[in-house]
């Protein structure tokens, strides 16, 4: 790689350094498209990486004409995003759960959530800003916000990062290379892009995901234009390190991008250790710049936020079932004991925590299982209670020991629960929910009098290598030793695993005693233990108090489990092949004859996956003609769409392909940053429409575009009803459906605009439905359900039968008045696990 005195090649590529018919003292009219200079090596020819000095500034926007664009676009983005923010005036999709985390960061709550943390505290910063209090707690779609909620405020601010996101990709598309008209083009078409539009308006993580994407892309662009070394290019690199951790501290989407910019990272140093014109030392500067920076700052501030997080929680909370006992230790008001006695032994009054799920503690409470022994319920509990206290008893023995008696490697015992006074107990029945051969039930079976029997009897097995060093791996210690609970009888080991009971067991974990399976799920250990031969002095333990990265482990394999637990299906979900054909959009929120459905704007979506598609088999066809020996087109306006384009496709894939290899539940939203790269792509092909095969008639260029630009803007207006909750009608809604999975409810809607401000419309909260178990539902009186109807304003009451058929209002309403004795439920639709 040493310097080597070079000759300009007589390749086919020009080498020089100006614009394409331009000179570096007109930059305001400059082709912002170079020519790559290429110049001879002692072996082959090798591309030069230095960008020309002038690039910079030619893909800037330096000039008082482009500048004034920027601020039209600007202004116009805004008066978009922020059009009738404030409405609806109550808890839209995914703000159930977003606004509900703001909310406990201010009170100071812990919570458990599978995304990281930036987006949310963001959220909690603007409400706290605004005078928020945590009053309101965002329960269920559809609640009203009072006035002690800021809700506007706090949806202004993804609507603003929202105006950054377009500003980005306009600044993107000129940084690599293209023309002010056609990156204006684009940055219009996703501002008037419905579905971007839409989760701008709201509090969900999307808008502050897609701004720090945008903000990383954009600032890689810049620095590839930058001379290398010179501050401008640090700055530039050092920004998209910053921007690629707030990306990834917001979702772990985040990481896609992170992969995106080292490939493309990977992609320069290619074409850096070929160039002859640099020095080894240079080259080792440009590897570890890159590497560092790009990996170190995202890392830092990662870890910078989740400590933050930590911080601004420290109470207990509801996220707190979901963690370990030590974790606990370290949340104000948790009830997890400080200390404990070490020794366990006969007599001790014990609980028994489960090492491998988050299930909680071995529990029993007075309540029988409805199939197999119908016997008192084993179950895992995930709270402190005192039904979680077993006393341990010699199996053997029936007089009373005078003195500690400890319990040892191998020694056969009882557990009887402290409460009900009945024995764990296991026999060969199956249990209500694992009915595997090699699965046996576990209950607790005894009556007054009752001494127990041999299938009371359980060995304690010490694992040694997962207890501490010392007598913890000989005799049981609280919280030192792990150990299996093995039963005399069958063989089989007590055993726990993520599946919930039934209802009538309170749809607590399932506990059996197991012959095969996993043997990590065997595991417990003592977590509190009383023994009235133990004085003061005896020795004591407790948890160890973890550290920040003990923390930041924790957290994470967590939300990685509860990530990969959203299995269930969900109304509105979709798979990854239908996305880039926008098979289907999500329901967001309908109330009042309005809705609000996440929907792309077809014209940008359709065309923008027609480009990926097309440039893909360019890509074949470019390589099979080069394998043939055909000359390629040399172009430099063609070139550079084939180079930007494929930077821009392999962030489209790289955030796209991964979906296909998720088990979770996905949805259409999830698809959003890699359309971001998706348009980005389609607004190189309007430049090469414009630079390349028109650049002799531009006029019908220009034609095009506004044609193109025509049809978006009709489908935005279109559908704009369901953007921002609009009056719109029936007929016009079954109408508008382009495509038959296109499912938004236009029964929602009236059918006609007039009934809007007539009579027809009777207000009430929600769907009345006559005895249909709801989520978060209680049972109401008619009269109760009438008068929660008239206190929430301006709403829609919809009737159905018991086999959800629907009922005249005015039928129904008469059945009521003169059946007042009748129980109805209010149906409340929530959003569950939509994360």
């Amino acid at each position: 790689m040493a310097k080597k005195t070079t000759k300009k090649s007589k390749a086919s590529v020009p080498s020089s350094n100006s614009a394409v018919g331009t000179t570096n003292s007109n930059l305001e009219t400059a082709d912002p498209v170079f020519e790559y200079k290429v110049e001879e090596g002692p072996c082959h020819p090798f591309v030069v990486t230095t960008p020309p000095k002038y690039i910079s500034d030619a893909r800037s926007p330096t000039s008082k004409n482009e500048k004034f664009v920027i601020a039209a676009l600007v202004l116009f983005t805004t008066v978009v995003r922020f059009y009738k923010l404030s409405y609806p005036d109550s808890v839209v999709f995914d703000e159930v759960h977003f606004g509900g985390f703001a909310r406990k960061y201010i009170l100071g709550n812990f919570f458990m959530d599978v995304h990281p943390p930036l987006a949310k505290m963001l959220y909690a910063a603007v409400g706290y800003i605004l005078g928020f209090n945590g009053s309101f707690e965002f329960k269920n779609i559809g609640d009203v916000y009072p006035s002690s909620v800021p809700y506007v405020g706090m949806r202004a601010f993804p609507a603003a990062l929202g105006v950054g996101t377009v500003l980005f990709s306009y600044l993107t598309l000129r940084a690599s290379g293209c023309r002010i008209a056609t990156a204006l083009l684009t940055a219009v078409l996703l501002t008037i892009e419905n579905a971007n539009t839409t989760i701008s308006r709201y509090i969900l993580l999307d808008s502050p995901l897609l701004f720090f994407i945008a903000a990383s892309v954009y600032s890689l662009k810049r620095f590839e234009n930058e001379t290398p070394f010179s501050c401008k290019w640090y700055k530039s690199l050092i920004l998209s390190g910053i921007a690629l951790g707030c990306a990834v501290s917001s979702k772990w989407v985040g990481l896609f991008t992170i992969a995106w910019a080292g490939c493309y990272m990977v992609w320069q140093m290619w074409f850096i250790f070929g160039d002859l014109s640099l020095s080894p030392k240079q080259v080792t500067q440009h590897f570890f710049a890159r590497g560092l920076i790009l990996l170190g700052i995202p890392a830092l501030l990662y870890c910078a936020f989740f400590a933050v997080h930590f911080q601004m929680l420290p109470n207990e909370g509801d996220g707190g079932a979901f963690m370990s006992s030590a974790f606990r230790t370290t949340l104000n008001g948790n009830t997890v004991p400080r200390s404990t006695n070490a020794r366990v032994g006969v007599k001790s009054f014990i609980t028994l925590r489960h090492v491998n799920t988050q299930g909680g503690y071995l529990h029993s409470h007075d309540h029988l299982y409805e199939t197999g022994s119908k016997q008192q319920q084993i179950t895992l509990y995930p709270h402190l209670d005192e039904n979680n206290v077993w006393e341990i008893e010699l199996y053997n023995v029936s007089t009373p020991p005078t003195e500690f008696v400890p319990i040892t490697d191998g020694t056969k015992i009882r557990l009887k629960h402290k409460v009900t006074q009945r024995r764990l107990h296991s026999h060969n029945l199956r249990p209500p929910m694992s009915e595997q051969d090699w699965q046996n039930e576990a209950s607790c079976y005894g009556f007054d009098g009752f001494e127990g029997d041999a299938n009371d009897d359980f060995i304690v097995e010490i694992d040694k290598p997962l207890s501490k060093k010392g007598a913890a791996r000989k005799e049981l210690h609280a919280i030192d030793t792990v150990f299996r609970l093995r039963h005399a009888m069958t063989g089989c080991l007590l055993f726990s695993h993520e599946v919930k009971l039934p209802k009538y067991a309170f749809e607590q974990q399932e506990v059996t005693c197991a012959t095969q399976g996993i043997r990590p799920l065997s595991l417990w250990y003592v977590e509190v233990n009383d023994n009235e031969f133990l004085d003061d002095s005896a020795e004591k333990t407790g948890y160890k108090t973890p550290s920040f990265f003990d923390k930041l482990v924790e957290s994470h394999q967590r939300m990685w489990h509860i990530n990969n637990g959203l299995t269930a299906s969900h109304n509105w979900e979709s798979r990854p092949p239908s996305w880039p054909v926008l098979q289907r959009g999500i329901n967001y929120w309908v109330k009042d004859h309005h809705q609000i459905y996440f929907l792309g704007n077809a014209v940008t979506w359709w065309a923008s996956s027609a480009v990926i598609f097309v440039y893909v088999c360019n890509l074949a066809a470019l390589a099979i003609n080069w394998q043939r020996g055909k000359p390629l087109i040399t172009d430099p306006h063609f070139i550079n769409f084939n180079i930007q384009t494929l930077i821009f496709v392999g962030g489209w894939a790289l955030h796209y392909f991964p979906s296909f290899l998720m088990g979770r539940q996905l949805f259409l939203h999830h698809y959003i940053p890699a359309f971001y790269f998706q348009v980005l792509a389609l607004g190189q092909c309007f430049d090469l429409f414009l630079g390349f095969f028109l650049a002799t008639k531009p006029w019908v260029a220009y034609s095009i575009f506004v044609a193109f630009l025509s049809a978006s803007a009709a489908f935005f207006h279109h559908f704009s009803p369901l953007i921002w909750g609009s009056d719109w009608t029936k007929s016009e809604c079954n109408a508008s459906k382009l495509l038959d999975s296109w499912d938004f409810d236009c029964n929602s809607f009236p059918e006609s605009y007039s009934e809007y401000a007539s009579a027809a419309l009777t207000p009430a909260p929600t769907s009345v439905v006559a005895n249909t178990p709801v989520a978060n539902g209680a049972e109401l009186n008619n009269e109760q359900i009438i008068q929660q109807a008239e206190t929430r304003g301006k709403v829609i009451r919809k009737y159905q039968d018991g086999d959800g058929n629907p009922i005249d209002p005015a039928v129904a309403e008469a059945y009521i008045k003169d059946h007042p004795e009748q129980v109805l439920k209010v149906e409340t639709q929530t959003h569950e696990g939509i994360l």
